[in-house]
């Protein structure tokens, strides 16, 4: 199942998502892509220069499914993944202890939640039909060598003790 799943991104519940948006792009990132969910939220994903990794703002407005009042630690909302059987993806999170929690299907993409042991969220997002989703997310970069910047930090670390 690993190789058929694309970890993406991390996303956030945030209050104002005009302020969230200018905050996040005075710090460096740009907005990639973004839209409205069937059930009334709006997502925009953010990216980094220099990552793949996403940053998704989750804004939930009052009377949609997801909202609720923010109280301490409420603000993170899930981790993201890309998988190409959302409902695959959920059996196997199930058969690694998780329990599933809301699943639907919106538009070209079927959106499915898991809560881990600790009751956080993981959410998958994929295709409602083969091919609905073609450029969702862009094709898998090979992974870049750490460089020899790295290396040279690696060797200045002291040896572990035996004992």
């Amino acid at each position: 199942m690993v190789r058929n799943v694309r970890f993406m991104y991390s996303g956030i519940r945030v209050r104002n998502l005009e302020r969230s948006i200018r905050f996040y792009e005075k710090i460096g990132f740009r907005v990639y892509r973004s839209g409205w969910f069937s059930h009334g939220g709006k997502w925009v994903h953010l990216v980094f220069p220099g990552s793949d990794h996403r940053l998704e703002l989750n804004y939930y407005p009052k009377g949609t499914p997801f909202y609720r009042p923010f109280g301490p630690g409420e603000e993170f909302d899930h981790f993201g993944f890309y998988v190409r059987s959302p409902r695959k993806w959920v059996r196997s999170m199930v058969k690694a202890g998780a329990t599933p929690v809301i699943g639907f299907v919106d538009g070209p993409a079927e959106l499915v939640y898991v809560k881990d042991p600790n009751g956080v969220w993981l959410g998958a997002c994929g295709p409602s039909e083969p091919g609905s989703l073609p450029k969702m997310f862009p094709p898998r970069q090979k992974p870049s060598s750490p460089g020899p910047r790295a290396a040279s930090r690696r060797r200045q670390l002291p040896a572990r003790r035996r004992s």
